[in-house]
């Protein structure tokens, strides 16, 4: 069988419409600099695009169209944890008054697949369907932590370990040793290690079979996430969350 070759066209198509998920809305030129492509070439990707109503055209700025939520919205349906973890999650963000999220692994990167934010909770840059270095953040640490060895070594040399803070792990053996000790305590911690500012806890969710499904966190600013909340009482709360949302997983 020969080996599988790329389509050219669409991958433009997609290096366009991920380009475009930066801006708010954007003209062709900026946007044709912006991917490093012809201007035609971008111009005909975009009229494609309107034509296909995946994205809008407002007087010669583009901005993605929602016709692609329909599309996220499916693909989140093939997670179960999701429907089982969402209310627990929201349930997490007001009590703590913080933000909570959900994040599952998808090719080797984290993907927010529900967040919350309590009454206290600070807005950070984090949005449903957003993708995460899995090494940078408790939620991503506490799923390689459960992840084989040789699936996490396959992430590492795919997707590196680029430093997102001063604080972010980015050596190759001490974060092997940071995945032992989260495995150990069935908890992560993340002390401003994706976002300055920001302090995380996070717990696996597993299957029966020590399958990892996914993870939950409390994040919110390290003013007033530290010592004992940070230590203690928020790991407690989310051990609990997780314990009751795997039991729901096992007979839903």
């Amino acid at each position: 069988m020969s080996e599988n070759v790329p389509v050219n066209a669409i991958e433009t198509t997609l290096t366009i419409a991920q380009a475009l998920q930066e801006y708010e809305s954007v003209g062709i030129t900026e946007l044709a600099d912006e991917v490093d492509l012809p201007r035609s070439t971008v111009f005909n990707h975009l009229k494609t695009l309107e034509k296909n109503e995946y994205v809008v055209n407002e007087g010669g700025s583009y901005r993605l169209g929602c016709r692609f939520l329909k599309l996220g919205a499916k693909a989140r349906k093939h997670h179960d944890v999701h429907e089982i973890a969402r209310q627990e999650v929201n349930h997490l963000a007001n009590e703590t008054g913080e933000i909570s999220a959900l994040l599952i692994e998808e090719h080797g990167l984290g993907v927010f697949l529900h967040r919350a934010e309590g009454k206290q909770a600070v807005h950070i840059d984090s949005y449903i369907g957003q993708r995460i270095y899995l090494h940078g953040a408790a939620l991503g640490k506490a799923i390689l932590a459960t992840l084989p060895r040789e699936q996490v070594e396959d992430i590492i040399a795919k997707h590196g370990l680029p430093e997102l803070t001063t604080n972010t792990i980015t050596d190759r053996g001490e974060l092997f040793r940071e995945l032992e000790r989260i495995s150990d305590k069935g908890v992560a911690f993340d002390d401003q290690e994706r976002l300055d500012g920001l302090r995380s806890v996070a717990v696996p969710i597993t299957d029966g079979e020590d399958n990892v499904l996914g993870s939950v966190s409390i994040a919110g600013p390290s003013s007033r996430v530290q010592d004992e909340r940070f230590r203690e009482t928020f790991p407690s709360k989310l051990k609990d969350i997780v314990s009751l949302i795997e039991l729901n997983m096992t007979y839903s």
